[in-house]
């Protein structure tokens, strides 16, 4: 076999867990073979260039073999070579999200917690309740 359908051979070297998913991403014109928008039908055979765009990921791969069977993840490794510009890009994209700050900590809206609560409530009293004065939760007298 030396020609197969890209969402076949998408499927078999394992960048999309069904085929109806591989279908679906190039209908969206997510992947490009040789620079070219395609259709599922279209043939891939080695030694074409397949971009694939995932979320903010670009990966670029050069078709070593083809395989109309989903086989285990290092056979399926072997159906394809990613380039070094994708290697690069794939890095700088993980270190720019690894040193992105989290999303959380930017919230200033919201619900307040209780301790935010309660600073609220005794900025606004102006005064020191007497349970804050005593140095034990037990009653002195």
């Amino acid at each position: 076999m030396e020609r197969l359908r890209i969402d076949k051979w998408l499927w078999a070297a394992r960048f999309y867990k069904t085929r109806s998913l591989a279908s679906d991403e190039i209908d969206k014109g997510r992947v490009l073979i040789n620079g070219v928008a395609v259709k599922p039908a279209r043939e891939v055979k080695a030694g074409d260039t397949v971009q694939l765009r995932s979320g903010a990921i670009t990966r670029s791969v050069v078709v070593q073999g083809v395989s109309d069977k989903r086989g285990p993840a290092p056979v399926a490794a072997l159906l394809f070579q990613e380039t070094a510009d994708s290697i690069a890009s794939r890095a700088a994209t993980a270190e720019q999200r690894r040193l992105a700050p989290e999303p959380a900590l930017s919230l200033t809206q919201g619900r307040p917690t209780k301790r935010d609560r309660r600073d609220t409530e005794k900025a606004r009293s102006g005064q020191v309740h007497e349970w804050d004065q005593r140095w034990s939760a037990s009653i002195d007298t």
